[in-house]
């Protein structure tokens, strides 16, 4: 889950477009695209040197990673293919929830990026898993993915479940497309959110200005995102919400919270974390719990991730014009 980003089919583009927009003009060409780029885990010494190789292009042009960018401009970015990746085990700590023959589920940590990519060659979730589970993985995600169903972001924490062998993942699998898995959020976002409860449903496909975005768009375009939100609690003037996902788009929580006119606190790609109240040091979305179809037992298993203590100040102070119902 990408937070949203169901079954683990799919490849990765290397190659994107970005549209300047005129809030953005000013900074120089590698610290905007450090900003732009930061969930690849991108550094700005790597971003030089792609735009010193001549990856990186300005309507078209070879440019320097001193430019002053300006509004209307055209970014291409390719970010040429690594070999083939062959991670390695990794002593990394990781948050295991519940294991048997069949699956682990985990509570990922805030910053851990799943798999490998590049710019993100170790250190990884897979990296994690390979010196703890061993050869004990599905293989069906091939070699650079190993036990993965589903993911969620980099700065996305919370309940993932990991594929033991392949017949779990192809259960697993089945169960994300088919939607009888139940995935629920907490996120905190900019200012009060009114109606306490709703539900979203709208179409969601790449943003045509800039491809690593997601965005609303108008049907027959992009694919049904559905999300139903309750609001819990209030810290600052902004408020906590419970998102159940009904289904898994790329970053849908956090695109449809932002077409709601309430970005998620601390996300660098559909906010402005700097210029939010209250200033926060992460992404303030947690995927709080997973409940699934155990792939042998079939029996129905539900899991909770601890809510990370930076959340605590908004369960502390429910809002007090709500009656909250429960999911």
């Amino acid at each position: 889950m990408n937070e949203d980003d169901d079954a683990n089919n799919g490849t990765d583009s290397d190659e994107t477009l970005i549209v300047v927009a005129e809030e953005e003009t000013g900074p120089r060409l590698d610290k905007f695209l450090t900003d732009q780029l930061q969930h690849l885990g991108l550094s700005r010494s790597r971003i030089q040197a792609l735009v010193k190789n001549g990856d990186i292009k300005v309507d078209g042009a070879l440019v320097k990673p001193r430019l002053a960018i300006d509004a209307g401009m055209q970014i291409a970015v390719h970010i040429p293919t690594a070999g083939p990746v062959e991670p390695q085990p990794e002593d990394i700590p990781l948050t295991i929830l519940h294991e048997d023959d069949g699956i682990l589920v985990l509570d990922k940590a805030h910053g851990m990026v799943v798999h490998p990519a590049a710019g993100n060659l170790d250190g990884t979730l897979v990296n994690a898993l390979l010196h703890h589970c061993g050869a004990s993985l599905s293989s069906i995600g091939g070699p650079d993915r190993p036990g993965i169903v589903h993911r969620l972001d980099k700065d996305t924490s919370g309940c993932m479940v990991v594929a033991k062998n392949d017949a779990a993942h192809t259960s697993l699998v089945s169960q994300f497309s088919k939607r009888t898995t139940s995935k629920i959020y907490l996120a905190a976002v900019e200012r009060s959110l009114y109606p306490n409860t709703g539900r979203l449903e709208t179409h969601i496909a790449r943003d045509s200005h800039n491809r690593l975005h997601m965005a609303v768009v108008q049907p027959p375009a992009g694919k049904v995102a559905i999300t139903e939100y309750e609001v819990i609690g209030s810290h600052s003037g902004s408020d906590l919400v419970q998102c159940r996902i009904l289904t898994g788009r790329t970053h849908q929580i956090r695109v449809h919270l932002r077409h709601l006119g309430h970005p998620i606190l601390g996300d660098p790609i559909y906010a402005h974390p700097k210029r939010q109240t209250p200033r926060t040091r992460r992404l303030m979305l947690h995927a709080r719990e997973l409940s699934i179809d155990h792939p042998v037992t079939g029996e129905r298993m539900r899991f909770d991730a601890p809510v990370p203590d930076d959340f605590q100040p908004w369960l502390d102070t429910p809002r007090s014009d709500q009656d909250v119902p429960q999911f």
